[in-house]
């Protein structure tokens, strides 16, 4: 069970779709705010979203707050 959280972590917890243009083909994708990389729906290449710091990064409660799988998920590509 997630708990409640804090307002930095909403996008995390609750992420909503963003748009993302293909840098090969320039098709737009759907990317989700808790998405790192993705592939492209026009010519299948990997593209990804800059990940803007979180508090993932420094929280001591961020791997209850969010969940252990999309903790680690994200801070896999933190340390890409």
């Amino acid at each position: 069970m997630l708990k409640e959280g804090c307002p930095g972590s909403l996008e995390i917890r609750n992420p909503f779709p963003e748009q993302i243009s293909c840098l090969w083909c320039d098709t737009v994708n759907e990317i989700w705010t808790d998405e790192v990389e993705i592939a492209c729906s026009g010519c299948g290449k990997a593209i990804s979203r800059d990940m803007k710091p979180t508090c993932l990064e420094w929280c001591p409660a961020a791997k209850e707050c969010v969940g252990v799988e999309k903790y680690e998920r994200l801070m896999r590509a933190v340390k890409k």
